[in-house]
């Protein structure tokens, strides 16, 4: 089985998340920031390409052994539809249609078809609280479960864990956090389950449509360009720091979500905008320890007893517990009651 975590439970932070106040910091010292705010179209011209090279393979691929399909479907299938699922990420941020709420809305129900899983308007409604309330114990639900945590606390179990990622990630919030199902989830999950359908049946067969949606869950699982889920917020440096970004050649291919810090410091900066955010502001950014290598991340997650699902920020408000002062506070007033 390996050896076991050395965490047993996750950190807890007393102060506030840092990006709201480092975006203050640097608005304050460099206004010109506020220039790479807009509306970012280049994804309206790239993201129709690859939906429809990921349908033409899906056709080509209908004849095709199962060995190949298998392989191509974690080579190419997996390695494009998570970049599609980083293009849902951008766009759930309303950096293409910033002021027109119902064509984000259908970009990124189109984005999503190759995937083949209608993701886009659920992962809005939860991913906008992840930003809002990084840390907290129920709305930041990309921190895993205490429950999970614990599972998968040793080596083998790590991988395991890797592999089922895409599960976990999809079921947690619902489970742990559900919400209203909204009408456009209603419509998005209707369009998606009509697309794949119209794959299996008349485009690709089984085969083209394992290559489309087996490709989305070996990408999302133990696969290189799923180094990011872990890159992004597990604590890997002694600092401790909450988000780590990741500066690479993987950046290229995935709408630049290695920039992870500047991205959460403004999320409203498109993924083109964001490496002229870092060099307005490098002070703020170069200092910090980051990654080079999401294939590194990923082994040293496995390998090291000191990372693994509980090496996680949370907020100890969000969780109940109060700071030493805080506590002896309310012991005393407590006293003073009695």
């Amino acid at each position: 089985m390996g050896a076991k975590c050395t965490r047993t439970e996750f950190e807890y932070s007393h102060t506030d998340e840092p990006h709201a106040s480092r975006r203050k910091e640097i608005l304050t010292k460099y206004p010109q920031v506020k220039e790479l705010y807009g509306a970012d179209y280049s994804m309206v011209a790239i993201v129709p390409c690859v939906v429809l090279f990921q349908i033409w393979m899906c056709w080509m691929l209908q004849d095709s052994s199962w060995p190949i399909v298998f392989v191509l479907a974690y080579v190419l299938g997996g390695t494009i539809n998570q970049s599609l699922t980083l293009a849902m990420h951008e766009n759930s941020h309303n950096t293409v249609f910033t002021r027109n709420y119902f064509l984000g809305r259908v970009f990124g129900i189109f984005i999503t078809l190759p995937i083949g899983v209608p993701a886009s308007v659920s992962f809005k409604k939860y991913h906008s609280e992840h930003h809002q309330f990084m840390g907290d114990d129920m709305r930041d639900q990309d921190i895993p479960h205490p429950i999970e945590a614990a599972m998968f606390n040793r080596t083998f179990t790590k991988v395991i864990w890797l592999i089922l990622n895409p599960f976990f990630y999809a079921l947690r919030p619902c489970i742990a956090y559900p919400k209203p199902i909204t009408p456009w989830e209603v419509v998005s999950f209707t369009v998606q389950m009509l697309f794949n359908y119209a794959m299996m049946q008349y485009v690709g067969g089984a085969k083209g449509f394992f290559y489309l949606l087996g490709g989305s869950l070996l990408g999302m699982g133990l696969h290189p360009m799923a180094g990011h889920f872990i890159s992004e917020h597990y604590i890997f440096f002694d600092n401790g720091q909450q988000t780590s970004s990741y500066y690479g050649p993987m950046n290229y291919i995935c709408w630049n979500v290695g920039y992870h810090n500047e991205h959460h410091d403004f999320p409203w900066i498109s993924y083109r905008r964001l490496p002229e955010l870092k060099k307005i502001a490098p002070e703020y950014y170069d200092p910090l320890p980051h990654h080079t290598s999401w294939v590194k991340c990923l082994v040293d997650f496995v390998m090291k007893p000191e990372i693994g699902p509980f090496a996680r920020i949370k907020t100890a408000a969000s969780c109940g517990i109060l700071k030493e002062q805080d506590r002896n506070e309310e012991h005393e007033q407590s006293k003073k009651l009695n």
